[in-house]
């Protein structure tokens, strides 16, 4: 995802997760879904890591094994 979409997902997530908590004071079973969206929200909006591209390590010819 890139910083854009990142940051629409959280933000929705976010707000869908505190109005299922809030319905949850009323109904028990939107609480038990709200926080876990809550906090998947909030994970998805300040993950930074993920946009970092690894960087691939090749082997050197002699330790590729294979035939000699």
């Amino acid at each position: 995802m890139n910083t854009l979409s990142r940051t629409i997902t959280g933000i929705l997530a976010i707000i869908l997760g505190l109005v299922l908590i809030i319905i949850g004071f009323f109904t028990f079973i939107a609480l038990i879904y709200g926080i876990p969206i809550f906090i998947i929200g909030i994970f998805i909006f300040f993950n930074k890591k993920e946009d970092k591209i690894e960087e691939i390590k090749t082997k050197s010819k002699n330790e590729r094994g294979g035939k000699k």
